[in-house]
């Protein structure tokens, strides 16, 4: 069985990852999409559970690398909510988590730049950077969402459980972390 791609497209990209529009509450460069329409952190979310068994991905688009690059983001947010043990405590973590320090394609610690391309000049660096900061914010908010259940306030086991996942045996933080 192959593994999940991205259904959207963009004509936006910045170091071959699609710039995708987000229904999002959080300020950034992402266009912003209609309220019914699917998004890619949609799109990670349902799929997650899917593609985190995959070791190899074929990528078919800048799209799809931006898929790769919130599925990861994805494992980390669980990763980090693990240690959380109500709804609220999540949530500050993920925001936490969100506008961290972190690498971006290009950068000599980025883990996935055979994967990637760098930012031809600063700004395109720029764009890159806050259009990842925006995904993050967001992606970490979707998450905690899906994560905790409404009525206990506390993780889905069936979430928890892909913690120790590796999505292509890649991840985004250095060893250790």
């Amino acid at each position: 069985m192959p593994a999940y791609h991205s259904s959207l497209s963009s004509p936006l990209s910045a170091a071959k990852m699609a710039i995708l529009p987000l229904k999002t509450k959080f300020r950034g460069p992402a266009p912003p999409a209609s309220g019914s329409d699917f998004d890619i952190i949609d799109e990670a979310l349902s799929f997650f559970k899917a593609n985190v068994f995959f070791k190899n991905y074929e990528i078919k688009s800048e799209a799809d690398r931006t898929l790769i690059y919130v599925t990861l983001y994805i494992t980390e947010c669980l990763k980090k909510l693990q240690k959380c043990q109500t709804k609220n405590d999540g949530s500050k973590e993920m925001l936490t988590m969100a506008i961290a320090a972190f690498d971006i394609p290009g950068e000599q610690r980025f883990p996935l730049n055979a994967l990637y391309g760098k930012a031809q000049d600063r700004a395109e660096g720029d764009l890159l950077r806050s259009y990842l900061i925006q995904l993050r914010q967001e992606t970490g908010a979707r998450v905690v969402e899906k994560v905790y259940d409404p009525v206990t306030n506390k993780p889905s086991k069936w979430w928890m459980c892909f913690v120790k996942r590796k999505f292509m045996d890649k991840s985004l933080s250095a060893p250790g972390q």
